[in-house]
């Protein structure tokens, strides 16, 4: 039984590369560079038809996945582990997978891509993608004031999230302001399956510290 995984080191990677470290299941690696347009291969169109990775074969049942929610939530509904299969804790975590997809994801890719890449270029997205990474961390922290973790315990909707919490610096954001979310971050952090995932893509980029 054994999943291939077709990843690179992006927060989507990452996330699959995570679940599958936290429910143990065997899989292999096959890396996809995006940088040089390895996504574009007309044998990867095959597995991901969005030319996007993160993408996954279930050798057991010859079934391809790609989008990395409905990877996580094929994984977690397959081993039986983290998502909740029915009552309000289920849908309280479908609720924040579709936040993170919806908003966290996007939003923050927005705000990498005239934060970090293209400074000086465009004023008003840089305000707009800032402003809107603040907010989102602000809808963050203040979940995280009610509950240990996003959807109540430990969850495929914390494992979404995570790693693009973890380019907070991309964002221009200052975690000592979201005490709750870095409080979090730091429990997540601190998971060896977490640890271990989050490196699969790049062996030499760690979660970054806080």
């Amino acid at each position: 039984m054994t999943i291939e995984l077709y990843t690179w080191s992006t927060p989507n990677g990452r996330k699959v590369s995570i679940m599958l470290e936290e429910v143990g299941l065997p899989y292999d690696v096959f890396p996809i560079n995006i940088t040089s347009g390895e996504q574009f291969a007309p044998a990867f169109l095959k597995i991901s038809p969005n030319n996007r990775i993160p993408a996954i074969r279930d050798r057991d049942t010859g079934l391809t996945l790609f989008e990395s929610g409905a990877i996580l939530m094929y994984l977690a509904q397959k081993t039986g582990q983290l998502w909740p299969p029915q009552g309000d804790a289920h849908w309280r975590t479908v609720e924040w997978l579709m936040w993170q997809m919806g908003g966290f994801g996007p939003m923050l890719g927005q705000a990498h891509h005239f934060l970090k890449y293209n400074p000086g270029k465009a004023p008003y997205a840089e305000e707009r993608y800032g402003a809107e990474a603040t907010r989102l961390w602000g809808v963050l922290d203040r979940r995280l004031g009610e509950s240990e973790y996003v959807a109540g315990d430990y969850s495929i909707a914390d494992i979404t999230i995570f790693p693009w919490a973890c380019r907070f610096g991309w964002q221009r954001i200052d975690i000592d302001e979201f005490p709750n979310a870095k409080r979090w971050y730091q429990l997540i952090a601190a998971r060896p399956a977490a640890r271990r995932g989050y490196i699969v893509p790049d062996k030499s980029s760690p979660i970054p510290l806080v």
